[in-house]
C-alpha cells in the first residue's frame, strides 16, 4: 500500500508513536525554500533532508498512517500579513494532538489532551502573532483526510504535492473570531516578541 522502499520502511516502523515522529522531525533542518518555493512529498523530504511546516505535516501524517492512524492534515489560515500553517493531528482515547514542523519557539507539537480540533486550534491561537504584536490566526479546516489522494502515490512521489496544498487552501475554513473579537485583541507584550523569535535552524 505505501510502496516504500527499504530505508524508508526502516524508518517508519522507528516512528512508531507521535512523540517519536516529532522528535525525528526535530532533527531535520528548516527548510527555507532558498531557490524557490518547494512542496515536497514524504519522500523527497527524505531524500532532501530539509521541511518546512507543510512538508513536516505530510511526512508526519505519512508516518502515522503507517501505523494505523488515519493521515490528517489541519490548516490554519492567517490574516494576509503573515503565513498560514499546516499541522498532522491525531487521536489518542478519543483525544486530538497535533505534530508540527515549525522553526520557531512555538507553533509546536501538541499532547493528544485535546477535545475537538476546534479546541486545539485554539491553544495555538496567542502564539500567532507578528513581530509587532498583532495576533493573525483567523481560521481553520476541519481534518483533510489525505487518503482522498492515495492514487496519485503521494507518500512515494517524486512530484511535488501541490496539489494537496492546493486542496488545503481551497478548502472551507472555519471562523475563530467576530469583527468585534478582532477589533479588541490586545497585541502580543514584549516578553512574548522576545521569545517568539527564538530558533532552531539559522536560515
Amino acid at each position: 500500500m505505501f510502496s516504500l522502499n527499504k530505508v524508508e520502511t526502516k524508518l517508519f516502523r522507528q516512528l512508531n508513536s507521535p512523540a517519536k515522529i516529532q522528535d525525528f522531525l526535530e532533527t531535520m533542518p528548516f527548510n527555507f525554500e532558498h531557490a524557490g518555493e518547494t512542496c515536497y512529498s514524504p519522500r523527497q523530504v527524505l531524500n532532501f533532508n530539509r521541511a518546512h511546516c507543510m512538508e513536516g505535516a505530510l511526512l508526519a501524517a505519512a508516518a502515522l498512517y503507517f501505523h494505523g492512524h488515519k493521515p490528517l492534515l489541519v490548516d490554519m489560515h492567517a490574516h494576509k500579513d503573515d503565513q498560514d500553517h499546516a499541522i498532522a493531528v491525531f487521536q489518542v482515547n478519543k483525544k486530538w494532538g497535533a505534530i508540527s514542523k515549525t522553526n520557531h519557539s512555538v507553533l509546536r507539537y501538541r499532547e493528544p489532551v485535546y477535545d475537538s480540533i476546534r479546541e486545539l486550534v485554539m491553544s495555538y491561537f496567542h502564539e500567532y502573532f507578528l513581530d509587532d504584536g498583532r495576533k493573525t490566526l483567523e481560521s481553520y479546516t476541519n481534518p483533510v483526510d489525505l487518503t482522498r489522494f492515495n492514487s496519485k502515490n503521494w507518500i512515494t512521489s517524486d512530484k511535488e504535492l501541490w496539489y494537496i496544498d492546493r486542496y488545503l487552501s481551497r478548502a472551507k475554513h472555519l471562523p475563530i473570531l467576530s469583527k468585534k473579537q478582532k477589533a479588541r485583541l490586545r497585541r502580543a507584550d514584549t516578553v512574548e516578541i522576545i521569545a517568539g523569535k527564538f530558533t532552531h535552524w539559522k536560515e
